[in-house]
């Protein structure tokens, strides 16, 4: 049975750099494992094409500026540790940069679209003198589920499964396990918290508004300066209505993130702008309203069980933004609960972003991202007030259905089958400007 504890472990935690190149980092890292002291000369590494769109063209931490996938692998050969899970650069020194560059200019690294795969799909495989080793990443960003040294398996999820079941142990991740459940179900699990979980929950908001602080720095240009621009048109920054605040502490987050910053964010479902969106609007509205550090938690630990509710259903990568629809949706159910909401009005609050920002697709990990996460915040709060306000949608319209399983599910076919072509396109047309 799925504890608090066990779905914050697997599905809140820290994430340095996007997760998408953090995740090659990592299948790349660990396969170098393998190969010993021997130095390494070659990183082939197939992706789905999710991976490959979400990797193109944000920038990786501790690079001064570099960008995308190939940098990624090669740092996580080069210094990259899989014992860090998806901090795996966080060891990596200055002087790791310029020997990935050279690794890269030299065509020794290789990062390819896999056009059979979907999802999270990473195949990472190094050679190192005589030795050659193969990570394989599948399902979430950090679930390795096969490593294979000089043409020997060393480590493989099904064997790993089998001796688990014959000891009786047999388990499924907590987002199929989430995906299995009723919301009512998956919000009751926020009745275990304790007080180690509020402590990990506002750490978790420290980390992300740290985060937001360096996409204000006034010394620093990242990305599109969304929130810094938000900042600097508010008459009065501390007395600046709580929309605003939000979507510009949101946003530079975002902003701060998608240019590399080298700084963690706690992530949320397998996303580190999901973290953002599911996190700053609850902890900032209830910091301005003088909500206690336990109700602060609590919302905060209710819009990551709503976004997973959410996002377990959509799968980890989709034609559709997740930080803006799934963890916008969660940060709606998670304000709710911070204003002493039902568990059905957060639903219904939910319900409200879900028909809002349905349409917004993914097209990789970026400097724009900042502008979708604003937007999942803003639409967040706003969808809260309404419902707690009295209007929300009582006869099923659009999308928008009955009950909330029934909405995402809704939503889910508008995903899979409304926008199946989606993703393709977008490689497409980010493959055509690479050739270039």
């Amino acid at each position: 049975m799925l504890s608090l504890k066990n779905f914050l472990k697997e599905e809140v935690k820290p994430a340095l750099g996007c997760t998408e190149p953090g995740a090659v980092a990592l299948a790349a890292a660990r396969a170098v494992e393998e190969v010993g002291n021997a130095p390494v000369d070659s990183i082939k590494v197939l992706v789905s094409g999710n991976i490959f769109k979400n990797g193109m063209s944000v920038g990786i931490p501790r690079t001064n500026g570099l960008r995308g996938n190939i940098i990624a692998a090669a740092l996580g050969a080069l210094c990259g540790r899989s014992s860090f899970g998806l901090e795996v650069l966080k060891g990596c020194t200055d002087d790791a940069v310029p020997n990935a560059q050279k690794m890269v200019s030299s065509g020794h690294v290789q990062v390819l679209p896999d056009p059979e795969q979907n999802g999270v799909y990473i195949k990472a495989s190094v050679k190192g003198g005589e030795r050659a080793a193969t990570c394989i990443i599948e399902g979430s960003h950090t679930d390795i589920v096969q490593v294979i040294a000089d043409g020997k398996t060393v480590f493989s999820v099904e064997a790993e499964t089998k001796e688990n079941r014959s000891r009786g142990k047999e388990s499924i991740s907590v987002a199929r396990e989430i995906a299995q459940m009723p919301f009512s179900s998956v919000v009751a699990l926020v009745q275990q918290m304790d007080d180690d979980d509020v402590s990990y929950a506002l750490e978790g908001a420290r980390m992300n508004m740290t985060m937001a602080e360096h996409g204000f720095d006034e010394s620093r240009t990242f990305g599109l300066e969304v929130g810094k621009t938000l900042k600097r048109a508010a008459a009065n920054w501390e007395t600046q209505d709580k929309y605003i605040k939000i979507r510009a502490i949101s946003s530079a987050a975002s902003d701060a993130r998608m240019s590399g910053a080298p700084y963690p964010v706690m992530s949320s479902a397998g996303s580190g702008n999901h973290g953002i969106t599911a996190i700053l609007p609850v902890y900032i509205l209830g910091r301005e309203l003088g909500k206690s550090d336990k109700e602060i938690a609590k919302g905060i630990i209710y819009s990551h069980l709503c976004t997973s509710f959410v996002k377990s259903r959509l799968g980890r990568l989709s034609p559709i933004c997740g930080c803006a629809v799934a963890a916008g949706a969660g940060a709606a159910g998670g304000i709710v609960h911070l204003l002493g909401g039902s568990d059905v009005q957060a639903s219904k609050a939910m319900e409200l972003v879900l028909g809002n920002l349905v349409g917004m697709l993914c097209d990789g990990a970026k400097e724009t991202c900042s502008l979708k996460v604003g937007t999942g915040a803003f639409e967040a709060v706003l969808a809260a007030e309404l419902v707690m306000n009295g209007h929300c949608i009582k006869i099923p319209q659009g999308v928008i259905d009955e009950k909330i399983e029934e909405t995402v599910a809704n939503v889910v076919t508008v995903n899979t089958q409304g926008m199946r072509c989606v993703d393709k396109i977008i490689l497409d047309i980010i493959a055509s400007r690479s050739a270039c």
